[in-house]
């Protein structure tokens, strides 16, 4: 009786991982201050926002308006209104003009996704820092004080992100940037609101840590109401 083949020897495993498990479609992402050429990309979005949450009719900002207070001289980063951009490319930044900010070393990360992003507009949101460095969000905010942390804070006005980009982890990716600077500053915390039928961002923040505090009505004086009080004896 012949003998038996011996058995095979094992295989190695392999060094690589299979092509198909690879990160096919990478997104380099930075998060960096503002400056006075972004007001274009600002109006733009902030109008989309005001589309977004039906509120149009409220809108009468301009470019220059932008200008003229985010972008004042007498305006200190993270001690006056703040504005954080959301840049996206599909290649490794290689401009490195924000690298020495004073005020702040931008955030870079990158993103893989299965599927390619369509961006529609991305020729609106085309920066001049490279040929395909595009605009994808932004988060705004400013400090605020808590006279019970007796610390203070930071309130955020708005944080959006392009429809393109959305449900893709960038909108977390802001809002991380402004906890870590109130990390940073020792600041105490961050708060915003939320619409109440904004139900995807209301588990968003939710599933962040954030307390929605129901209790809690905003009140706002404006446009002729606030003439007439300011101008109350």
């Amino acid at each position: 009786m012949a003998a038996a083949a011996p058995p095979p020897l094992p295989t190695e495993p392999p060094t690589t991982m299979p092509e198909t498990a690879l990160p096919r479609h990478p997104v380099f992402t930075r998060i960096r201050l503002a400056t006075p050429s972004d007001v274009p990309y600002i109006h733009k979005l902030m109008h989309q926002m005001a589309v977004f949450e039906r509120l149009t009719h409220l809108f009468t900002a301009t470019e220059s308006s932008y200008s003229s207070t985010l972008f004042s001289p007498d305006n200190k980063p993270f001690h006056s209104f703040t504005v954080l951009i959301l840049e996206v490319s599909q290649n490794p930044f290689t401009d490195t003009q924000f690298d020495n900010d004073p005020f702040y070393k931008p955030l870079t990360k990158v993103v893989n996704l299965e599927l390619p992003i369509d961006d529609p507009e991305k020729e609106n949101f085309r920066t001049q820092h490279g040929n395909e460095v595009i605009v994808a969000g932004f988060v705004l905010f400013f400090p605020n004080y808590s006279t019970f942390l007796g610390k203070p804070g930071f309130y955020v006005e708005d944080l959006f992100v392009r429809e393109s980009y959305r449900r893709k982890g960038f909108g977390k990716m802001l809002l991380t940037a402004v906890a870590k600077q109130a990390v940073k500053m020792g600041y105490g915390r961050v708060e915003w609101v939320v619409l109440d039928w904004n139900v995807n961002a209301i588990k968003f923040y939710e599933d962040l840590g954030a307390k929605i505090l129901q209790e809690w009505r905003l009140c706002r004086l404006t446009g002729e109401n606030l003439e007439a009080y300011g101008a109350t004896d």
